[in-house]
């Protein structure tokens, strides 16, 4: 069985009785391929990464089902709906089989994640404390003569 989900985002514009009309005819188109609906959540009204059709929110709404087919049909009625700004389908049961084929492939090998680093695995010691500069000698003055007003051998 493959698993695919569903992302579509509604016009905000869309009343909510139309909404609900839509979401339940999208599920009938699914369910009409052979799909099971396995999960639903409506995410209600976001914000948008980056205007659609000059529209800044919309309606999200996700569906999960389970299917030995594709959903083919239900990708062509959304593309033609204009009342659905973007919509995504994506197979995620290869995620799962990767990952369940790399734990059987090692199984004995933990995997581990690596220690941050930021914090260091073993305590290290404080740092030596830095030796104290030594000052270096001041110059030598040179003798001043002072100056005097009268005479010098009279006294």
């Amino acid at each position: 069985m493959r698993t695919y989900e569903v992302l579509f985002i509604l016009s905000p514009q869309v009343p909510e009785e139309e909404a609900t009309n839509l979401v339940g005819e999208f599920k009938k188109i699914a369910e009409g391929t052979g799909a099971k609906l396995t999960h639903e959540e409506a995410w209600g009204r976001r914000r948008l990464a980056y205007p659609i059709q000059k529209f800044n929110e919309g309606n999200y709404h996700l569906f999960v089902f389970e299917s030995d087919g594709s959903l083919g049909e239900l990708d062509r009625r959304m593309k033609n709906s204009d009342r659905i700004l973007r919509h995504m389908i994506v197979r995620t049961d290869l995620d799962h089989k990767r990952a369940d084929k790399l734990a059987r492939k090692n199984p004995k090998k933990e995997r581990l994640r690596p220690a941050p680093a930021f914090a260091p695995a073993e305590p290290t010691p404080p740092p030596a404390p830095a030796p104290a500069p030594v000052p270096a000698p001041a110059p030598a003055a040179a003798p001043v003569e002072e100056a005097s007003g009268g005479d010098a051998a009279a006294e």
